[in-house]
């Protein structure tokens, strides 16, 4: 759960270089998957990891195309 909490911050900082709709759609994406993380959290914890790898692989990915593609900075 403290990599989501990372990654959070992570999708936040964003406001700063990506448009806004941007970082709403990152921080929708980190609350569905933070939802699903709580629901793990007890029975399969072992799986919670992953969706913060998930998130942030998201992340990075849409950051070098918007970033390459879409010129933003």
């Amino acid at each position: 759960m403290g990599a989501m909490a990372c990654v959070l911050f992570i999708d936040l900082g964003t406001a700063g270089v990506a448009p806004w709709w941007v970082t709403t759609a990152f921080v929708m994406l980190w609350l569905g998957l933070f939802a699903v993380a709580s629901r793990w959290f007890l029975p399969h914890p072992q799986r919670v990891p992953w969706l913060a790898a998930a998130a942030f692989v998201v992340w990075l990915v849409v950051m070098l195309v918007g970033t390459r593609q879409l010129g933003w900075s």
